[in-house]
């Protein structure tokens, strides 16, 4: 079957399987390989991307879904939300394996497009399921403060 959709503002055109997972599209077709593997069955975080802006766990998003649509992944992403997050993540060095860090930036940017000041609720659910192996849930917490804080002024 053949789907068509945007990946990162690019017209794409892919033959696959209507279940195949858009995770496995990403990577394996079109080789964009910053949208990790963890779980596959969307508990982790790892595969987030943005369908139509909104964050969406890739592992389980059957391709024949995504037709027509928008898929943004961790290399597309751009914005104001997006700089400012990443200059915070680099800031507070929040990574130290790194594997789960493009699921949690595509989270945090999502978040702050949509609440531009999160209180430590809003982070909490907006990060819940994006499991860090390394446990800096602190510095997430942090960076995206600090993000939004960049936000405002």
């Amino acid at each position: 079957m053949t789907i068509d959709f945007t990946v990162n503002g690019r017209p794409v055109s892919v033959d696959a399987e209507p279940d195949t997972p858009l995770l496995w599209v990403l990577r394996d077709e079109l080789r964009l390989t910053g949208t990790k593997f963890g779980c596959g069955i969307a508990q982790c975080g790892a595969c987030t991307v943005h369908l139509d802006g909104q964050p969406r766990r890739s592992c389980i998003t059957p391709i024949e879904t995504v037709a027509g649509s928008a898929v943004t992944t961790i290399e597309g992403l751009s914005g104001k939300e997006a700089e400012v997050v990443q200059d915070a993540w680099r800031a507070l060095d929040v990574p130290q394996c790194g594997y789960c860090q493009s699921g949690q930036v595509m989270s945090a940017v999502a978040l702050l497009q949509e609440v531009p000041k999160p209180s430590d609720d809003d982070i909490d659910g907006a990060m819940a399921g994006n499991i860090c192996r390394c446990a800096t849930y602190v510095r997430i917490r942090q960076a995206i403060h600090d993000a939004a804080g960049k936000l405002e002024g």
